[in-house]
């Protein structure tokens, strides 16, 4: 593929200050050159960004995108197995559907990056994935197929396993499951180790070789975590089995700063947009993010989609700052930060030179309610426009 360049628009590499005036280019994907005098090889394809901006496709850290399908109902919602409360053998990638409209809509959104996966209504419910929302086939889109693995704690796994008449009721039998599978991960991981060293071969159990995984470091547990007391009951477990753990929600993440910035466990927060629909969203507010981007957490924003329709994740930014979030915060907070949770910074989250070629052209401001999307490229692909003849 021949070099392609946006020129002449206003860029916000999020890594660096503010490019007034200057071009963005990229080949086979890749960005090779972002500045204000930047060189064109021949025959390189312009896009003209005159009155245009330009920033990094911005990235949602928390999603059920293509899980949980819109338009239908039972039909396309395979977000949760709720058959059984500790179910690590599900792997998010078998579930999506990659032609979900919601796709589009992230697309119209700016929204190039997501990690989606299964719901909360089980204390282990699976592993997630991290996905472009473009590309010309499903095995493309998808970035990392084991992102981690989702638990939940707090009401809905107690909702919907009291409605069945078993365990767990409470908080203490979410507790109380996840350490029994971490426990068992523990044993199979020693047996696995013993038998190799025996000559013998283990039976194997797809539970618990993703639950070895998180044992191992090599992914984090996902938890899903509103209220402060399952906050500190997500960070308690995780150091009792010494993992790596990103909290998801943390509407009362505020109240936790120097437990969260002694762990230096991420937050991805949200959906903030939304009502108070259950007790543990009392607190609901955009000074939770604010007050934790303030505190030093590595913090992003997320519209739980389909919670929040995915496409008003830059609104959510938007409204941080209107809170009292910087700017320069805000834009963090959907693009580089989530990109870090996700491990994925040396690929995303900014316009940098070697990273991939995903990048919204607006009309205005970034976090502007009023700016509208024009153009989005996705690994250096148009991807959508608001005009079909662009």
């Amino acid at each position: 593929m021949d070099y392609q360049a946006v020129v002449g628009a206003r860029i916000y590499p999020v890594s660096g200050p503010v490019i007034p005036k200057g071009t963005i280019l990229w080949k086979d994907g890749k960005l090779t050159a972002v500045g204000a005098d930047v060189e064109l090889p021949p025959d390189t394809q312009i896009i003209p960004g005159d009155g245009l901006t330009a920033v990094p496709g911005f990235i949602d850290a928390h999603t059920h995108l293509g899980i949980m399908e819109e338009i239908y109902q039972w039909e396309g919602d395979d977000v949760n197995e709720i058959s059984d409360p500790v179910t690590p053998a599900l792997r998010a990638l078998d579930g999506i559907n990659p032609f979900d409209i919601g796709f589009e809509d992230a697309l119209s959104g700016g929204v190039t990056t997501v990690m989606t996966g299964p719901g909360s209504a089980n204390v282990v419910g699976g592993m997630s994935l991290v996905m472009k929302t473009a590309g010309p086939s499903f095995d493309s889109m998808v970035l990392n197929p084991q992102a981690g693995v989702k638990v939940a704690f707090g009401e809905n796994p107690k909702r919907v396993y009291a409605e069945q008449k078993k365990m767990p009721y409470t908080r203490m039998g979410i507790a109380a499951l996840l350490r029994q599978a971490l426990a068992e991960a523990q044993d199979y991981q020693m047996k696995r180790k013993k038998d190799l060293e025996d000559g013998e071969v283990t039976q194997r159990d797809l539970g618990m070789e993703a639950l070895t995984e998180v044992l191992e470091g090599q992914i984090p547990l996902r938890a899903h975590a509103h209220r402060a007391d399952d906050i500190l009951t997500a960070i308690r477990i995780a150091e009792e089995f010494n993992v790596d753990l990103v909290i998801e929600h943390a509407t009362e993440g505020h109240k936790l700063i120097p437990a969260l910035l002694k762990r230096q466990a991420p937050v991805v927060v949200g959906p903030t947009f939304s009502s108070r629909a259950k007790v543990e969203l009392k607190e609901l507010s955009w000074k939770t993010a604010v007050d934790l981007m303030a505190a030093g957490v590595l913090t992003a924003l997320t519209t739980d989609h389909s919670c929040t329709p995915i496409q008003y994740l830059s609104l959510c930014a938007a409204l941080c700052v209107r809170h009292g979030m910087p700017e320069a915060d805000a834009l963090k907070a959907i693009t580089l930060n989530p990109a870090k949770i996700l491990k994925l910074e040396d690929r995303l989250g900014s316009l940098d030179p070697g990273k991939d070629a995903d990048l919204v052209l607006l009309d205005g401001h970034p976090l502007d309610v009023r700016s509208r999307v024009r153009l989005v490229f996705v690994d250096g692909a148009k991807v959508w426009s608001e005009n079909a003849d662009i």
